[in-house]
């Protein structure tokens, strides 16, 4: 898609996010079938449900642009996977693997958030408002998720080392 102007950027940025939303649903589906932990489960679980809704607030971001998503071919998803299940695979303990999944989790969640910022300021600049507001409250969403899975974490930590005190 060749681009003329700051719209065609928006398009292909949006599209991209687009893309990358549809792509996190699977990773994070594909991450709760791994995951023994019945906590991390519900977690990834419920990440699922929340990307599938933000896809919508995406695709009601091209309707009230006027426009349709355009094909974008980028390799960031399909590499984090690959490098994820590498890498899985290389951990021995179930406790280790949720943590891993919660951490790799987590990285993607911040790597989307960083483009969620970029078009908030993107959709202001091309005029888009109501565009922008759904891209915040995807990006507000993302955020708590981080933090969510930030809490999680130390909870895990503090409980493994409660258990390793008591011992």
């Amino acid at each position: 898609m060749p681009i003329k102007n700051q719209k065609d950027l928006f398009v292909m940025l949006l599209s991209n996010v687009w893309q990358g939303a549809e792509r996190s649903a699977k990773i994070y589906g594909e991450m709760s079938h791994v995951v023994q932990d019945k906590g991390i489960k519900e977690a990834l679980e419920a990440r699922v449900f929340v990307a599938n809704q933000n896809i919508k607030a995406l695709e009601e971001c091209f309707k009230l642009m006027g426009e349709k998503p355009v094909k974008i071919l980028s390799k960031m998803s399909d590499t984090f996977m690959e490098d994820f299940q590498r890498e899985l695979t290389e951990i021995q303990t179930p406790e280790a693997k949720g943590l891993f999944i919660l951490t790799k989790a987590c990285h993607l969640t911040h790597l989307r958030i960083g483009e969620y910022v970029a078009l908030v300021a993107a959709a202001d600049l091309t005029g888009h408002h109501g565009v922008g507001v759904l891209l915040q409250s995807i990006a507000a969403e993302k955020l708590a998720f981080a933090e969510r899975t930030r809490h999680f974490i130390r909870n895990m930590m503090e409980r493994k080392i409660a258990t390793q005190l008591a011992a």
